[in-house]
């Protein structure tokens, strides 16, 4: 979906757990280059490649990758793109970050307990082939390097600007995007959208809410018209007034 000039929202459904899960990455883009802000899950290089063709965006223009934060469903097609013949990427992350995508460390949330918790939860009419390979990607995830480190007020020279926010919480080392130009925020998972309403980040994959309030609550230095969630899609209407509510704590 086109958001404004340089900015286009993708929307990829992938089957999860027996289900059917969307998420929606965002592409960044001039005349010159285009950034992909995350990668998805495992596996879905070549839909990446058809909803970004599809965006009237060569593939070949696609030099800068983001990673907003470590979890599998943002870092899981890094390695793929990474392995394509003929193309160089430049790969973005916050420093604290950058240990666990690429894999020197383990993935903060894949602990044996939350792998045990991931196994009860596959329901049963899954194929035992599928649950083998979704229980390994877990224990063994992606990994990718990191080239460059960002954080904090960094600005990235695409589409007239991006402004780089550090957002923790989600994950010590989340990150958010806000393009000035149209007052738009890529908030990837520090914030949510549920049946068209905005909402704080998922309360079961956040393991620190009372930072990633507090970063919700520095999002108030910047005028917000649209946001972008990587899970449940766009969000137009008061972003500013409905952001200071769940700063607050507010439902």
């Amino acid at each position: 979906m086109h958001i404004a000039k340089g900015i286009e929202m993708l929307e990829i459904s992938v089957q999860v757990m027996g289900g059917s899960n969307t998420i929606y990455p965002t592409l960044l883009w001039d005349e010159e280059t285009a950034v992909l802000v995350d990668t998805g899950y495992p596996g879905l290089l070549s839909k990446f490649k058809e909803v970004i063709e599809q965006s009237s965006i060569p593939w070949k223009r696609l030099h800068t990758i983001v990673i907003t934060h470590q979890d599998v469903d943002h870092i899981g097609s890094l390695p793929a793109m990474l392995a394509e013949e003929d193309t160089v990427l430049n790969v973005l992350a916050h420093e604290m970050e950058k240990p666990y995508i690429e894999g020197e460390k383990m993935l903060l949330k894949h602990t044996l307990e939350a792998l045990a918790a991931a196994a009860a939860m596959i329901p049963p009419h899954v194929p035992e082939e599928w649950r083998r390979a979704f229980l390994f990607t877990l224990s063994h995830p992606p990994k990718g390097r990191v080239d460059h480190t960002i954080g904090e007020g960094d600005i990235l020279p695409v589409a007239g600007g991006i402004t780089v926010i550090h957002t923790p919480g989600h994950s010590p080392g989340h990150l958010s995007l806000y393009h000035q130009e149209s007052r738009t925020l890529i908030a990837a998972d520090a914030l949510t959208v549920l049946n068209g309403e905005l909402h704080g980040p998922d309360v079961t994959a956040t393991p620190d809410m009372a930072t990633a309030l507090h970063s919700l609550a520095n999002l108030a230095a910047y005028d917000i018209d649209t946001v972008i969630c990587y899970h449940g899609g766009l969000y137009r209407g008061d972003a500013n007034r409905r952001i200071a509510e769940l700063a607050q704590g507010l439902t």
